[in-house]
């Protein structure tokens, strides 16, 4: 099928509906990579426009990536809700963005549209809007999860504490965590990415969290980002997992390059629950995702990095996570150039996840080779907290040792609490103040992380957190 405009005396042609999509994208490396992106602002303007006058309907007529050969193409269709979906039925995309910021349209209305919306049309109403837009609609969604503590509330914001280290060593996982907790960062989950992906290191480090939070009864859940066959093989060893982790993609070929499919996912899912080790809620899953990560595997279907994006979140959204992220400037300047690419990608990411019924968190991040600083990444996090983000990454001094990328700091989580008023998860705030280690207002206590100290050296535990 061809799509057509005329802009600006010169009549523009697209030979497919992903064609459109790509063109209408903001300019950005991955898809130049791909040979995707539009070949003038001109041709960018005329394929937005094609796209504006596109009925929602026809994105479920006309499938990116066939049926008959995409699982994920198929779990997008077969569970698209009819009812949900009506009242937007005789709309075009730009109709939709319309619809979108109306000051009228609220979190209700919005979380009653959330499953007739596919990832397509939610990718497509993305690429005719400003960044404006896209925070000022993402920050009327607001999805609710729980598993040891409630994630998503209005004016709150949760961190995720990430402690990793080049060696796995548990001492130096534990100081990390200690710093974390004295600063009031880890009510999303205190996750450790391991150095070494096997099974007897997973389930070493999972039990040193987990005595330690158990030992401090700490509102949290704490989680080894470990493949999910890895993570199944400690379920069946006893282990102590709360979250089932794994990276996703928006088709099966890329999902494929992760070594999973939904049928493994649905595996570990029903295992997760089986376990019941969530005390308010039973969310239990955890997924990352990224801008380029279906392009870097050659699994894209010559679709646009950012539509293939928004089609992992599909997968994401049939196992009710906990938590979901897009690690958005992890993957490099080859997909992501600069960081108004970056802040650009992650308000997409932020904006498309919500808009699915997603608990939708970001790794406020860039590699050391991209054009992007760390002034870069203050403004994302200043916007995607303005925009009502789920949670944020935050590492020891904005450097993590064992990947090797600038993310985020715990002083930039009491940053922004301080400049916007946002708060942790209820019960992990209750348990900072009854640790003594915030004020009324929200700052950090010194004495009372003074006193957390002391109690670790004369808790029986050594510095590892284990038991001695």
């Amino acid at each position: 099928m061809t799509y057509a405009c005329d802009f600006a005396g010169e009549r523009h042609r697209f030979d497919s509906l992903a064609a459109v999509m790509a063109c209408a994208s903001p300019a950005r490396s991955g898809d130049e990579l791909a040979g995707l992106a539009a070949h003038s602002a001109a041709q960018r303007v005329a394929a937005r426009a094609v796209l504006a006058d596109l009925p929602l309907r026809h994105f479920l007529n006309v499938a990116l990536v066939p049926y008959e050969s995409d699982e994920v193409t198929r779990l997008i269709i077969d569970s698209h809700d009819a009812a949900a979906f009506a009242p937007l039925a005789s709309m075009t995309v730009g109709d939709l963005r319309d619809w979108l910021l109306l000051p009228a349209i609220d979190c209700t209305a919005l979380a009653a549209v959330a499953r007739g919306l596919t990832p397509e049309m939610v990718a497509a109403v993305s690429k005719l809007m400003r960044n404006q837009d896209l925070i000022v609609v993402a920050q009327k969604v607001r999805v609710v999860t729980a598993f040891r503590n409630t994630i998503g509330l209005a004016e709150h914001l949760s961190t995720r504490l990430q402690p990793n280290h080049p060696a796995d060593d548990p001492r130096g996982i534990a100081a990390a965590v200690l710093d974390g907790l004295i600063h009031g960062v880890g009510d999303a989950v205190i996750g450790i990415n391991p150095a070494s992906d096997s099974v007897p290191g997973a389930l070493r480090l999972l039990t040193m969290l987990d005595d330690l939070r158990q030992r401090y009864a700490i509102p949290t859940q704490t989680c080894v980002l470990t493949h999910v066959t890895n993570t199944l093989e400690i379920i069946a060893r006893g282990g102590p997992v709360d979250l089932v982790f794994q990276s996703v993609a928006g088709s099966e070929a890329a999902n494929r390059g992760f070594g999973i499919d939904l049928a493994l996912l649905r595996e570990a899912h029903a295992a997760a629950l089986d376990l019941g080790r969530g005390s308010v809620g039973r969310n239990v899953m955890y997924f990352e995702t990224g801008q380029g990560a279906a392009l870097s595997a050659n699994a894209h279907h010559a679709v646009d990095q950012q539509t293939m994006e928004a089609r992992a979140y599909a997968v994401a959204r049939a196992f009710d996570p906990l938590l979901v992220n897009t690690v958005v400037g992890f993957i490099g300047p080859e997909y992501l150039y600069d960081g108004k690419q970056i802040i650009r990608a992650a308000l997409e990411d932020h904006f498309c996840g919500k808009l699915l019924g997603l608990p939708m968190g970001c790794d406020v991040c860039y590699t050391n080779h991209a054009e992007a600083d760390q002034d870069d990444m203050d403004v994302l996090m200043t916007v995607l907290t303005v925009a009502g983000c789920t949670f944020l990454i935050c590492v020891p001094g904005n450097d993590d040792v064992m990947l090797s990328y600038q993310s985020l700091s715990y002083h930039d989580a009491l940053t922004l609490r301080a400049m916007t008023g946002v708060r942790p998860a209820p019960e992990f705030a209750e348990w900072l103040a009854a640790m003594d280690l915030i004020a009324p207002d929200g700052s950090i206590r010194a004495l009372g992380a003074a006193a957390l100290v002391r109690r670790l050296d004369t808790s029986g535990l050594d510095a590892s957190g284990l038991v001695v």
